[in-house]
């Protein structure tokens, strides 16, 4: 059962999922329930689905409050529900892994079932892989996965750039001159960069990681749902694909950025910084990662969800799907015109986004 197009999204992998548990980051009293699926022939394991029963929908990035809304008013309960994803990652991953495609649409059968069997309001697959998509259209669900759509921003090396110098060349002036300012303005500063993977990272490290980490989210009022522990976690269990790009000055992290990495694909995740240094964040989150990809042969950088200024950074709007099942029919059928004017929105915003590309030409590919 493939884990992506490079077998190894490491947000569905085990270590990543159970450490989340293990960890104290995915709670009850948080709204998180674990309830992964599991299908199986005789004693063969042949699909399976990262799950969980939610009680609110925080920490899901695929918006469904005016729909919970809605249900209330009602007078229904529109929770519990029902969530196939990874916990607070807006990354696109295979969500319903299986042996083959009839097993695939077996799953997708059993959920439905298991779902009207505990009462549940819904279903939600967020982020799934675009060679699901026939899952969810086959003909023995008659349309009743309701898709929706979004946009990210993501960096592409489709056009084979060996270097910095190389992907910079491909800009247009304006951009390219924007670029090289921002990071002499880091360079100025005295900032210096250290690109640790988890065996390599120090537990002082990790620690002052984990300081940016709530730093950033305690700015925005934001409760932190991540711990240290679980960041030590991904440091033993799964120490290379645990990316830290810390910025010092003076011989001390003022910043740092915290990524995951894939077989081909590097996921910018959080940052955080304790000093306000122009051009710090993007030299963090973007262009220490574009480096990294384009040294260790990663096809895709995806820094994370939302952020127009990405896109004069080199990162154009891709695609990201969701997919909905409603237990009533009523509702079904008016979310179903929802999404579909949603989705008419989005996509002409996208082509919207593409006429500002920082390129002198199309890059190919997606």
């Amino acid at each position: 059962m493939a884990a992506g197009r490079d077998g190894r999204n490491p947000f569905v992998a085990h270590a990543f999922l159970a450490g989340l548990e293990q960890t104290g980051c995915i709670r009850e009293e948080w709204g998180w329930t674990p309830h992964h699926l599991a299908l199986w022939q005789g004693d063969e394991l042949v699909a399976a689905a990262p799950a969980y029963l939610k009680g609110n929908s925080h920490g899901e990035f695929v918006f469904d409050h005016a729909w919970a809304h809605a249900y209330a008013r009602a007078g229904l309960e529109y929770f519990p529900k029902l969530l196939i994803a990874s916990p607070y990652s807006p990354v696109t991953g295979p969500r319903l892994p299986a042996k083959d495609k009839t097993a695939r649409n077996a799953l997708l059968g059993a959920i439905a079932e298991h779902a009207c069997e505990f009462g549940l309001s819904s279903v939600h697959v967020n982020f799934h892989l675009e060679d699901e998509d026939s899952a969810f259209d086959a003909d023995e669900f008659d349309k009743v996965w309701l898709p929706r759509s979004d946009v990210q921003y993501h960096w592409r090396n489709d056009a084979g750039w060996r270097d910095f110098d190389g992907f910079l060349a491909a800009l247009d002036h304006k951009h390219r001159k924007n670029i090289r300012q921002e990071r002499a303005k880091v360079a100025k500063a005295g900032i210096t960069f250290r690109v640790l993977h988890g065996d390599e990272a120090s537990d002082d490290d990790l620690a002052a990681m984990f300081e940016f980490y709530l730093q950033t989210f305690m700015e925005h009022g934001n409760s932190p749902a991540l711990t240290l522990d679980f960041l030590r976690h991904l440091a033993r269990e799964m120490p290379r694909n645990l990316v830290i790009f810390l910025a010092d000055l003076a011989a001390e992290p003022i910043a740092g950025a915290l990524c995951l990495r894939g077989g081909d694909t590097l996921y910018g995740r959080y940052w955080g910084a304790h000093a306000n240094v122009s051009g710090l964040h993007f030299e963090a989150c973007y262009y220490q990662g574009i480096e990294y990809c384009l040294r260790e042969g990663l096809h895709v950088f995806e820094p994370g969800a939302q952020g127009e200024h990405k896109i004069a950074r080199g990162f154009l709007p891709a695609p990201v799907r969701s997919r909905h099942w409603i237990a009533d029919a009523q509702f079904r059928d008016a979310l179903r015109r929802w999404c579909e004017e949603e989705t008419r929105s989005v996509h002409g915003y996208a082509r919207s986004l593409l006429a500002h590309s920082p390129y002198r030409a199309a890059p190919t590919g997606k």
